[in-house]
């Protein structure tokens, strides 16, 4: 795991406590220019944030909200939209406010700073980073890599079985694996369906015969696609009335490895909506240079390479 976490993952760490349980804590922290994180409560008109640290109060000024802000490359929204978030950030000095009360200054820029320069790019395609789930578009889902640096993922790479939404597999706040995916102009983009298992793994789960929970994933006049699992759909006979988004319940006629294929037939669907679940990982290593999909032996061949 890096030293440098999502925003929000590092906010109840025991060392990251001790040391905003006093000043003098406080102090050491500043003296060894630890990166810390505590929870922004306020915004000021001036877009200057407020950070709670328990023992006293921490400001983060407008231009050390993030990287970027100072230089107009990035809108206020990204320091407004963190009040009432965890923030990460380096304790630059302390002043007295108006009423002589003792006031950290923080800089949320030079914490995401480090973490560009001793994690970041050291960065490469293949390289499997944890993440947290800060806002879902339709487009994509956007996440915390580090520091509150936030990289996209976009929706056809999430799972191999297709959805409409990000929101129908992750919520905002959910920690995740990601893969690199690409690395241009300091951009980063991340992808997510090379670590939920490949067709075999996914299909080991299931046998024919069994009754299993599935959700519809589009619908077409020779059948519907149904969804086992995140990286596994099969093709059932078409119902009347079925529509996508619908859970169903689908009986599994055989499982076909060779043509990559499940065969189901549709029992029952109904309309109900559950919250994403966290993801299940079959790939557990620290970089992936080639997913294969595809079963042995099979007629398609599946594959990503990270380059």
């Amino acid at each position: 795991m890096s030293d440098f976490l999502p925003e929000g993952c590092l906010i109840e760490n025991d060392t990251n406590t001790t040391f905003m349980q006093s000043i003098t804590g406080l102090t050491e922290a500043y003296r060894e220019q630890k990166i810390l994180e505590a929870r922004a409560t306020v915004c000021d008109s001036n877009h200057n944030l407020t950070v709670d640290l328990g023992c006293i109060k921490g400001i983060i000024p407008r231009k050390e909200g993030c990287i970027g802000i100072k230089e107009g490359k990035v809108r206020d929204i990204a320091v407004i939209s963190r009040v009432n978030r965890p923030v990460s950030f380096v304790i630059t000095g302390f002043e007295r406010d108006a009423s002589g009360q003792t006031v950290a200054m923080l800089s949320r820029e030079k914490a995401q700073q480090r973490c560009m320069q001793q994690y970041v790019s050291s960065l490469s395609c293949g390289d499997v980073v944890d993440a947290r789930i800060t806002h879902l578009e339709t487009f994509g889902a956007f996440a915390d890599i580090g520091c509150g640096i936030v990289a996209l993922m976009p929706i056809d790479t999430i799972s191999v079985s297709r959805i409409e939404h990000p929101r129908e597999r992750f919520e905002v706040g959910m920690n995740i694996k990601a893969v690199i995916k690409s690395i241009e102009n300091g951009r980063i983009t991340l992808s997510h369906k090379e670590l939920l298992g490949t067709w075999q793994e996914n299909a080991d789960k299931f046998s024919a015969g069994e009754t299993v929970a599935g959700i519809v994933r589009s619908v077409e006049s020779y059948g519907a696609f149904v969804e086992l699992s995140p990286n596994l759909a099969g093709l059932a006979e078409y119902k009347e009335g079925i529509r996508v988004g619908q859970q169903a319940s689908v009986y599994i006629k055989s499982i076909i490895p060779q043509k990559m294929k499940v065969k189901l037939i549709i029992v029952e669907t109904f309309d109900e909506e559950y919250a994403p679940k966290p993801p299940q990982y079959f790939f557990e290593g620290n970089h992936i240079d080639e997913f294969v999909y595809s079963p042995e032996n099979c007629e398609k061949f599946v594959t990503t390479v990270f380059c």
